[in-house]
């Protein structure tokens, strides 16, 4: 009974085929040392980026390397489309998605040609961030997953 007004837990589902693992693994220091917010990252093994929560479509960078999902329970995410690949402007991602657009965890988001990241010299880690998120705690669940299977728990 006393239970019913704690916090309750939140699944993030990983976003791209890949391994999870923590930020202290990107080579940047703004998501390394969590400038942006706790999260989590995921090396891919493709290019499809999808919705790691069911939510809302806050809004999309121009270049298409970052995004925001709003949660229903309100939390904000970033996702982060490789590292400097703002340079890029656009060139190599693909997107149909529009703001405001509802989404479901699993829906693609971005298609993003990893061939032509690394052509350009440019890291394809996909970086998820909880900007505002206060009071609780992301617990992750490292190693090689597949879209859909849940890569961090927030306490």
């Amino acid at each position: 009974m006393f239970g019913l007004f704690k916090n309750k837990s939140s699944e993030i589902h990983t976003p791209v085929n890949g391994v999870v693992v923590d930020l202290k693994e990107v080579n940047d220091p703004v998501f390394r040392d969590k400038m942006m917010g706790e999260g989590f990252a995921v090396k891919p093994s493709d290019g499809k980026i999808c919705a790691p929560i069911k939510g809302t479509i806050k809004s999309i960078f121009p270049s298409l390397h970052a995004l925001t999902l709003e949660a229903e329970d309100g939390l904000d995410i970033l996702i982060h489309i490789g590292l400097d690949t703002v340079e890029l402007n656009g060139d190599g991602f693909s997107s149909t998605i529009h703001e405001g657009q509802k989404v479901k965890a699993g829906d693609p988001l971005v298609q993003v040609d990893l061939a032509f990241l690394a052509e350009n010299k440019k890291d394809s880690i996909v970086i998820v961030v909880f900007p505002e998120m206060q009071n609780k705690e992301v617990v992750i669940n490292p190693g090689e997953k597949q879209i859909g299977e849940i890569a961090a728990v927030l306490k």
